[in-house]
């Protein structure tokens, strides 16, 4: 293979000698959500992800030497939105990200006819880990079902589940009830007792019928699968009712700083499992602050900046930024289009040697995609409230992805055929 830097400086100084206009940029819309009700936690993912790009396109001049245009198109969440800017973003776009279960699930089935990739880390409907039958589909480096996985490895280590009541507080919403698929199968293996406990949009600010059902039930464990006002909501109810908070175990979108400050010393104990870890003493921390926030470029601020979310949005515009140079050293050109960029995303590797060069060691683990797995599986860690940030409280947690890998496949059939004609990559193996 070539060397791409080298082929992409010569591509640049071509189209000088030509007189041609060098590219505008690689289009890369993100069906964003600063407003509405989940938007105390949208904005510090969305100003991660747009600190980066805008990092690489003031350190790197982008990537391959093409800057990254990161347009984001406001959601406030709304399924119907997002349809709307995803109709209205994909006639350029190389990518779409959108931001949200209830919109995955609605534009998947287009860009499965459009053949624009979707990227959805950590989020999104599991059964995209299938690649073969979600080709155009990618919810690395992490699923909800390796989310759901892990949080039961970790209660199955402090003691046998058989016999116990686990609560799940979730949203009642297509996001909230990804994992009960793979709740449901394991409550059976595992012998404990599943309470599903939705939560409306409109109860989020307001649980006290909820919480007041937990007491009455007394489970043992109450893992949440919230987002946006449902997490500072339930996470004060549990304050208020005096709930065992080392029992409460949330999902890695349950795991903002922002909420637990509202309750600091009381929410010691409460856990959230993670697939990416803040640093603020990183590499790619230190390049964020001399070329976007010392140039004035950023809208965040130094608290957020060091809680998870943030970090959370600078992995995730990596793991995209990684996208595009695969594809790019793979079709030697730095214009990619959405076709090659689909290609990129399936041949990730992201190494422990990889993230090193990137200032990243530590903030995510090292994961790897391939035609038939679109998910990664790279794990993460148990991280627990302090008082006044969240610490790692557990080695690197890996899913036993064969646990549930029938689940996977009989979901992804079941999908392709209520959606037929359902295009499948037939010439993936494995």
């Amino acid at each position: 293979m070539k060397n791409f830097a080298k082929l992409a400086a010569a591509a640049v100084v071509a189209s000088v000698v030509a007189g041609a206009a060098v590219a505008e940029g690689l289009y890369t819309p993100n069906l964003s959500y600063r407003t509405g009700p989940f938007a105390a936690t949208g904005i510090p993912l969305m100003n991660g992800q747009k600190d980066y790009m805008a990092m690489l396109n003031a350190r790197d001049g982008g990537v391959g030497g093409v800057k990254i245009d990161f347009e984001e198109c406001e959601t406030g969440y709304s399924t119907e939105k997002g349809v709307e800017c995803y109709e209205k973003t994909k006639g350029k776009a190389i990518v779409t990200q959108p931001w949200s279960t209830g919109i995955t699930l609605q534009v998947l089935p287009k860009t499965n006819v459009d053949m624009i990739p979707i990227l959805a880390p950590g989020y999104g409907f599991s059964p995209m880990m299938d690649g073969k039958t979600f080709q155009w589909a990618f919810n690395m480096p992490s699923g909800y079902w390796d989310g759901a996985d892990m949080i039961l490895q970790f209660l199955a280590s402090e003691g046998d589940l058989k016999g116990k009541k686990v609560a799940f507080l979730h949203l009642d919403h297509p996001y909230g009830k990804e994992p009960l698929p793979l709740l449901e199968a394991k409550a059976e293996t595992m012998g404990y007792e599943l309470l599903p406990i939705p939560v409306g949009l409109k109860e989020m600010q307001n649980q006290s019928a909820q919480w007041l059902q937990i007491r009455r039930e007394r489970p043992d464990y109450v893992v949440m699968w919230g987002w946006g006002a449902m997490n500072a909501g339930a996470i004060t109810e549990a304050v208020k009712t005096k709930f065992d908070m080392s029992k409460m175990i949330g999902v890695w979108w349950s795991g903002h700083d922002a909420d637990l400050a509202i309750v600091g010393d009381k929410g010691k104990g409460y856990k959230s499992i993670s697939w990416s870890f803040p640093d603020a003493s990183s590499g790619v921390m230190a390049d964020v602050k001399k070329y976007v926030v010392d140039a004035g470029a950023s809208q965040s601020n130094e608290t957020e900046m060091q809680g998870v979310f943030y970090g959370r949005g600078l992995v995730m515009s990596m793991i995209l930024a990684e996208g595009i140079k695969v594809a790019q050293e793979k079709y030697e050109t730095a214009e990619i289009n959405a076709e090659q960029l689909r290609w990129g995303l399936e041949n990730i590797n992201i190494t422990e040697e990889r993230l090193a060069e990137l200032g990243m060691s530590g903030m995510v683990a090292p994961f790897s995609t391939s035609c038939s797995n679109h998910t990664g599986n790279s794990g993460g860690w148990m991280l627990e409230w302090d008082g006044a940030k969240f610490v790692k409280v557990s080695d690197h947690l890996v899913p036993d992805t064969s646990a549930y890998a029938d689940i996977v496949k009989a979901k992804a059939a079941e999908y392709a055929e209520a959606n037929a004609p359902w295009a499948v990559n037939e010439a993936c193996e494995g």
